[in-house]
């Protein structure tokens, strides 16, 4: 057998990744049951040729997988060429409200899959996103605009102090009575997307 199951466990790490950042990073993620197959495949076929008879061998075989693993992890911390190169990058998916449909198609994501991340954070328009970025490990980041976000509870105790003044300054004009009618904002998202079961008219068709 010689030496080669020190350097056949190595050459297995590197390619599997090379193979799974091959897949996309979707995969990395939430796999599909395809996906998990076909994974599990590419496992049993990389291992095989290593795995041998002796109960010895086959520790030796993992010890070194793992320590390979580490010194990669290791590497990455050193070297941002490396950590791009392994890892991947960020890619923004959403730019000041616009999907960047360039990046979508090289992710191979579609405003579907966008969607449902985004729903997942309880973000119901995409008008309100600043920038969303699709991760390495395949979750979605995003910054909402800033008349989209939540108000802090610093910001509404400032509004109740601000909201008391004005009462007060107006207190003559309360006192005889008067109402304040505002409007319901009808807005689609794409929450009342799923529930009336049909795609918006401005998403493009080749991303759906």
């Amino acid at each position: 057998m010689g030496f080669d199951w020190i350097w056949e466990p190595i050459l297995v790490v590197i390619g599997g990744t090379l193979l799974l950042r091959l897949a996309g990073r979707k995969s990395i993620s939430q796999m599909t049951l395809a996906q998990v197959v076909i994974m599990i495949g590419i496992g049993s076929l990389l291992i095989e040729p290593v795995s041998g008879d002796s109960i010895w061998t086959t520790l030796a075989v993992g010890l070194i997988l793992v320590l390979t693993l580490i010194i990669m992890e290791y590497v990455q911390i050193k070297s941002d060429k490396f950590e791009k190169f392994i890892t991947g990058q960020s890619k923004i998916i959403i730019e000041e409200g616009e999907l960047n449909e360039e990046n979508l198609r090289k992710l191979r994501f579609t405003v579907d899959q966008l969607e449902m991340k985004l729903r997942q954070h309880n973000v119901a328009v995409i008008s309100d996103v600043r920038w969303a970025t699709l991760e390495p490990n395949g979750q979605v980041g995003y910054e909402l605009k800033e008349e989209a976000q939540p108000v802090t509870k610093k910001e509404f105790q400032q509004l109740q102090a601000d909201v008391q003044q004005l009462i007060n300054l107006l207190e003559p004009a309360f006192s005889k009575g008067f109402s304040i009618h505002i409007l319901p904002e009808n807005k689609e998202d794409i929450f009342t997307e799923i529930a009336e079961e049909s795609p918006k008219d401005n998403i493009p068709g080749h991303l759906q």
